[in-house]
């Protein structure tokens, strides 16, 4: 096989060619690991290359293949981690300066079942400072870019994942998502990811976000990659108190059942009412219905709640347990963070126990009201991203003034799949999400194949130029605003970051006041009429 050969194979397709032996795990390896020193310099996909790290365990591999010990699917197939998966003895540092040197002594419970597998592991890759924040070029290392066009975004936090397994370099990745961080890069850069239902995979040695949200899951070039990949890294784990102790499945059987007389809710409102999108990826859903309709499923345009109510719980909830994860650090050195991190996680320190528990009640309500939807249909359908863009337009603001389409799978905590579904005139992709009930997410996988099996777009490629310079990029640091900032508003957030123990420097102080009216009309949006018996939307297993 030649190297463009070698590069355009699926997971599933060099999982099938090393199992006949038709295959080398070693010239697989050898030939990703010269693609990536070709290309990573204009895509900046890698914080640690592990080159002779993945040589070794690719001749291990081919070694025990040739003896007749084929472990699985994953058994020489090369792979790489967001840079929050701790792997023995190679750093793992977040994205962050705070973790420049962290280098852990065991795996993540999902590294080490990839490694058991047979996986080759490449390296670990870029993130989001902390999988939260980005893209920001005030960090250690560079923010990664879209291999469609480097002048543009990858998406967050996943954004490594998303690059590398966009451009080729490797057939398979793991992310996290607490928001959106797997749906978002796997959108932007073309490609596949699952977050899969809360508590399915481990969490446990992933560098957390948020307890209550984080997700962690495949990220691939097609659904039946992430199936492959989920049969490896799902399953109980007594090291994660959120893990479930649902039934393992097989993810990969009966995943070319197709999808006849499967019943889908569209989520129209979504991207026709809540955050209008542009007409290229109108077109492009409408046009992925169509095809669904025409491998027999049915669909019909259900309601749920607003899109600024997800974004308004989840945030309220989630960057309160990041403020608690990161205060210590935060208190001692908030310059240390880039400047992203701190307008999103500071502006925590304005919520209150109440809102929190306000939040917490409204997503339990969000959950129990899903109920009538997963009777009535199978699956959901809505949009998940627009066409990426430039890194250089970044506004920090924007996190707080914008909703997204990926937040409300998260309250709910069901299985969600973004996958490509075509491209805008200016060659960046489109994308769309296929969500299902909890623990269903071999029938989300199922459909995601059977759509990507009818288009053929995961074939198309990026045209990455060998030895070509990146674009050209002119990022400018943030410069908050607050002059139309209420003064009783400024000395709100000023005493609230003294309460909570900060004492921020003049230029974080600005940074807090031009996000603090955001943040607080998040927190005033929160319904206060709960009834006295309403439920928070924690969950504890009596039997652990």
């Amino acid at each position: 096989m030649s190297s463009a050969e070698f590069n355009d194979l699926t997971l599933a397709e060099a999982a099938r060619l090393i199992a006949i032996r038709k295959l080398s795990p070693v010239e697989y390896t050898e030939s990703l690991l010269a693609r990536t020193e070709t290309l990573e310099p204009q895509l900046n996909a890698f914080i640690t290359r592990t080159p002779d790290i993945a040589m070794a365990a690719a001749r291990t591999a081919e070694a025990e293949i040739m003896y007749g010990n084929l472990r699985g699917p994953l058994h020489g197939i090369p792979f790489a981690l967001k840079d929050i998966y701790d792997t023995a003895g190679i750093l793992t540092s977040g994205h962050s300066r705070t973790c420049i040197d962290r280098v852990p002594d065991q795996d993540a419970t999902t590294v080490a079942r990839l490694k058991g597998a047979g996986g080759v592991l490449m390296g670990k890759l870029a993130t989001h400072e902390f999988a939260h924040g980005g893209p920001s070029f005030d960090l250690p290392w560079p923010p990664a870019r879209n291999p469609w066009n480097t002048a543009h975004f990858t998406g967050g936090s996943s954004s490594g994942s998303g690059a590398a397994v966009a451009a080729r370099l490797v057939p398979a990745s793991l992310g996290s998502d607490t928001g959106g961080s797997i749906r978002g890069p796997a959108g932007l850069c073309g490609i596949t990811g699952l977050k899969p239902t809360y508590g399915l995979v481990s969490r446990a040695g992933v560098l957390p976000n948020s307890y209550s949200y984080d997700h962690c899951g495949p990220m691939a070039r097609t659904s039946q990659d992430c199936a492959v990949l989920l049969n490896v890294i799902a399953g109980h784990d007594r090291a994660d108190p959120a893990s479930s102790s649902w039934p393992s499945e097989d993810f990969v059987k009966g995943i070319d059942a197709g999808i006849k007389g499967v019943r889908i809710g569209v989520v129209r409102h979504f991207w026709e009412k809540d955050l209008s999108v542009n007409a290229e990826l109108s077109a492009a859903l409408e046009q992925a219905l169509e095809v669904l309709r025409q491998l027999g499923a049915r669909t019909e345009d259900v309601t749920m709640r607003p899109l600024q109510t997800y974004s308004d719980v989840k945030i309220v909830m989630a960057e309160t347990e990041l403020l608690s994860l990161h205060l210590p650090q935060l208190i001692a050195r908030a310059g240390s963070f880039g400047q992203d991190f701190r307008a999103r996680s500071l502006a925590a320190c304005l919520f209150t126990a109440e809102d929190y528990v306000r939040a917490s009640r409204e997503r339990r309500a969000m959950i129990e009201e899903m109920q009538p939807l997963y009777r009535g249909f199978d699956l959901l359908v809505t949009a998940n991203g627009s066409p990426a863009p430039r890194l250089d337009a970044h506004d920090p603001l924007a996190f707080w003034q914008r909703p997204n389409f990926t937040s409300p799978f998260n309250c709910t905590g069901a299985p969600a799949l973004a996958l490509l579904c075509g491209f805008s005139k200016n060659g960046l992709p489109l994308s769309l999400q296929i969500a299902g009930r909890p623990h269903e997410d071999a029938l989300v996988l199922r459909a995601g194949h059977a759509y990507e099996m009818a288009t053929g777009l995961f074939r198309r490629q990026p045209e990455i130029r060998p030895g070509a310079a990146p674009a050209a990029l002119n990022p400018e640091p943030w410069r908050p605003d607050t002059s139309q900032v209420e003064p009783a508003v400024r000395a709100f957030a000023e005493n609230a970051a003294r309460r909570a123990g900060l004492r921020l420097a003049p230029e974080h102080v600005e940074e807090l006041v031009a996000v603090a009216p955001w943040a607080i009309a998040m927190a005033t949006r929160l319904r206060r009429d709960h009834v006295r018996t309403a439920e928070v939307s924690s969950i504890f297993d009596p039997m652990r």
